[in-house]
């Protein structure tokens, strides 16, 4: 499976991060992330859910699979989550961040066995609340201009706190969708959409504060990276 691989700089071992993309794909927004995410001392892979055919069919497998639970995207995941315990660079502990769809997808596994931190990104919520029982700690940000997850912030801290899940959720009243890209990517046709219902697009000032707090929440949860 296609995937970007990064190391950090510097003596190892360090806790793996499992790197889930937007509906864009592991396009440059992503790969960029990845190189941030090991720069702040996370072995990270994010594999590339959209490699198994065309893209218009893999992304349409792709939601069928967070809507069921199940299915290749998941068994995709978890291949690249083994990959990384079996690392040698690898601590051992590993967790998963995820935007956009792949924010979705950070919440489905939080309650996995084997992840033990997960960063939401502007990710859509379970149907039910009862599917976050037993979740790992979950770091999440939300920009409050996101009319597609209007709410969605408020709803997923009363479920985290309600189950007792150490977590870190927050929204930023000026950001839209998509706040912590690097650049604004999406493609001419989607700007209906993007602009008028998502509000998306790179803000640096929420995305400085929402960095700062989920590199601390990872290297709590995940352990300190080496270093």
């Amino acid at each position: 499976m296609p995937a970007h691989m990064v190391v950090p700089v510097g003596e190892g071992p360090w806790p793996g991060l499992v790197l889930v993309h937007e509906a864009f794909g592991l396009d440059e927004n992503m790969r960029a992330l990845a190189d941030r995410m090991a720069g702040a001392g996370f072995l990270t892979l994010a594999p590339d859910l959209f490699s198994r055919g065309r893209r218009s069919a893999c992304l349409r497998a792709t939601f069928t699979a967070l809507r069921r639970g199940h299915g290749p995207a998941f068994d995709d995941v978890e291949a690249a989550r083994a990959q990384l315990v079996g690392d040698e660079r690898c601590t051992g502990r590993v967790g998963v961040i995820g935007f956009c769809m792949g924010g979705a997808f950070a919440l489905a596994l939080a309650p996995r066995p084997g992840w033990d931190a997960a960063s939401v990104n502007y990710g859509m919520l379970p149907s039910t609340p009862e599917a976050l029982d037993g979740a790992c700690p979950v770091v999440a940000s939300y920009g409050g201009r996101d009319r597609s997850l209007s709410g969605a912030a408020e709803k997923l801290e009363v479920a985290l706190a309600a189950r007792g899940v150490p977590h870190d959720v927050r929204e930023y009243p000026g950001a839209g969708h998509s706040f912590l890209n690097p650049t604004d990517s999406a493609p001419w046709w989607m700007a209906p959409v993007t602009r008028l219902v998502l509000h998306a697009g790179p803000d640096p000032v929420a995305a400085a504060d929402a960095w700062e707090r989920i590199d601390a929440f990872l290297a709590e949860h995940l352990g300190a990276p080496a270093g």
